[in-house]
């Protein structure tokens, strides 16, 4: 009820605006114990039935998808409104300011946003810093990973080896962004020409990094909805050869189908209730090609219960939210949770 009340309060901002606005605020009660708990109390988010992927035991389905924190400024602080995992990111090796504003758009009417933002961040070694430390009780961590806009495609693995060197020692699971439509080129890595010799470098790194440590991160890849059912095969080849964990399906669509709203237009990634269906067709192609030998996040479009037990039905093991929080607001994870348990 109170989101009603403040939302258009801060749809009054520009959305990258509102945005940071509500990642300090967060940020701010996370920092204190005591607050979290209000938070917790005032959502009043079930616990939900813990479920095992990827060698993980996390306590709900429902995640934060990776774009929502990127820097981890606010993570513990929104693992009070009932998240069982939260990932930050996307991380780069090195601070960089993403593409001019604006870069985010709302499509009220289409429950939706597009974004152009193009990794910016403060880079690998500033996000570190925000990891240390205790975390919430139980909660699931990863960290999704992305090459710096400089480096070359060919190059691109030494980028994400460095940010497994980094980040596997600190969460949970790593997930490796091939698929963003807003770094010039990015979407190329998902090819066949690509894809395996990528993931084959990130998994062999991340092998050297647990015979140090002694822990076995898992290795994720988050895939594009716009890929065909060839470009899926390849992909999901790739996947299956290079002994990936498992798989996030989707980033943001560069499709505009359905869309009526004139900010449609925009250049960038469409997300929320207008990508739902493609994602969730995305999810079951997967499903399908991997055999179910892989778990899957399903995310993208996930707006409400329905909308989360649509993806599961397709083979998703667990979902992330990000637009449905925008629009719907913190009491929206625990409406998923009293439906899917």
């Amino acid at each position: 009820m109170l989101y009603r009340i403040l939302r258009p309060l801060l749809f009054r901002l520009d959305p990258e605006s509102a945005h940071a606005l509500a990642l300090k605020s967060v940020g701010a009660m996370g920092a204190v114990p005591g607050l979290r708990r209000l938070v917790t109390a005032a959502v009043r988010a079930p616990r939900g039935r813990p479920v095992e992927a990827f060698g993980l035991s996390f306590p709900n389905r429902v995640g934060l998808a990776a774009g929502y924190d990127k820097d981890g400024e606010g993570w513990r602080g929104l693992a009070a409104l009932g998240f069982g995992h939260i990932e930050v990111g996307t991380v780069t090796p090195r601070a960089q300011p993403g593409n001019p504003r604006p870069r985010l758009f709302r499509l009220p009417g289409q429950r939706s946003l597009i974004n152009r933002l193009g990794f910016p961040g403060r880079g690998a070694a500033y996000v570190a810093g925000r990891l240390q430390g205790p975390r919430p009780p139980g909660l699931v961590l990863g960290v999704n990973i992305g090459k710096q806009r400089t480096t070359p495609i060919e190059e691109a693995a030494r980028d994400y080896e460095e940010l497994v060197d980094v980040f596997a020692p600190l969460a949970d699971y790593l997930a490796v962004n091939v698929s963003s439509p807003n770094t010039p080129g990015l979407r190329r890595l998902q090819g066949r020409g690509f894809l395996r010799g990528l993931l084959t470098a990130v998994v062999a790194r991340r092998d050297r990094c647990a015979a140090i440590s002694g822990t076995r991160v898992p290795v994720l890849v988050k895939l594009a909805p716009d890929l065909n059912q060839e470009q899926l095969a390849a992909a999901a080849d790739a996947i299956l050869g290079a002994n990936v964990d498992g798989v996030v399906a989707t980033n943001t669509t560069t499709s505009r189908e359905g869309v009526d709203d004139p900010r449609g237009v925009e250049e960038g990634g469409l997300s929320g209730a207008a990508l739902g269906r493609r994602a969730t067709r995305v999810v079951a192609a997967v499903h399908e090609l991997i055999g179910g030998a892989l778990p899957i996040i399903g995310v993208g479009g996930v707006m409400g219960p329905a909308d989360a037990a649509e993806k599961l039905a397709a083979g998703a093991t667990l979902v992330q939210v990000y637009t449905g929080l925008v629009y719907e607001g913190p009491a929206l994870v625990g409406r998923i949770l009293r439906r899917i348990g």
